[in-house]
């Protein structure tokens, strides 16, 4: 086990464990830390706590201080200097004549590095761009193309339900998406509606599928005969989130009666199983 401080770079980025280093560190401290970047600046989103080994990435490093005044004037001073390097990007792209979007612009706390990301529908040639921009802000720069998931993790916004994207807001990071998620949710198959503003399937449909997945384990198979209080009967389809099921049910005249009945009062092979 190992006593550890989550820090977090970004806002809903991912969270990265250092050791306090024996200093007295709160959950919201911002932090000055080793990363493979260089030196970084980042905010502390996890108290300390034990984690196991098998979590921690070797070898774990230590946390070098908590930020002071000067640490805060460097970043706001490093914010204004990313606009500024974000306006000279555009010019600069534009001048290339490059057919790359920039959608946002990073400095390093310690100045050592300027990454400029963008999208783009294919490979870039942009050697030519990145000496002009070296020669200019007169660091290492770095220009990174993301996909449409990480472009709207970056610029934000509202989703179809109204509320601001969750990979902008609380997701670290993204996780698998499929179609057949929507079509164990019963939900519409229009990419229309149920695709997010990137035009990727809602990472939402990821939150509820291990509650339908244990549901479904415990439904009857359409098709499947049961046993209810009105007698035999066959089931026509179900409802996961109501646990209820609608079935098919031969009256003794021979004609056809659909009833709906709630999941405990049908009885059927296999229920109640681990």
């Amino acid at each position: 086990m190992h006593l550890v401080v989550g820090v977090r770079f970004k806002k809903a980025g991912k969270i990265y464990y250092f050791g306090p280093n024996g200093l007295d560190i709160k959950e919201e401290d911002h932090v000055i830390v080793e990363t493979a970047r260089g030196v970084e600046y980042g905010d502390v989103v996890v108290a300390p706590k034990h984690v196991p080994d098998e979590e921690i990435v070797s070898p774990l490093k230590s946390v070098i201080r908590k930020a002071n005044a000067e640490d805060e004037k460097q970043v706001a001073e490093n914010r204004q200097k990313e606009l500024e390097a974000f306006q000279v990007g555009e010019i600069k792209i534009a001048a290339h004549k490059l057919p790359m979007y920039l959608v946002d612009v990073e400095l390093t706390f310690d100045n050592s590095k300027l990454i400029f990301y963008f999208t783009a529908d294919g490979r870039i040639d942009f050697r030519e761009l990145v000496k002009d921009l070296a020669s200019v802000f007169k660091t290492r720069i770095e220009l990174r193309q993301i996909g449409v998931r990480d472009e709207a993790k970056m610029l934000g916004g509202l989703g179809p339900c109204g509320l601001t994207l969750c990979c902008s807001t609380f997701m670290g990071d993204f996780h698998p998406v499929s179609i057949k998620m929507a079509k164990e949710q019963n939900l519409s198959l229009n990419p229309s509606k149920i695709s997010g503003i990137c035009g990727r399937l809602m990472c939402c449909l990821k939150y509820e599928q291990d509650h339908y997945e244990h549901a479904r384990k415990n439904m009857p198979r359409t098709g499947s005969e049961v046993t209810t209080p009105d007698g035999p009967a066959v089931i026509l389809d179900y409802n996961l989130l109501k646990e209820k099921v609608k079935v098919k049910m031969i009256l003794k005249d021979d004609t056809v009666d659909v009833k709906e009945f709630h999941l405990k009062d049908v009885q059927f092979p296999g229920k109640n199983k681990k």
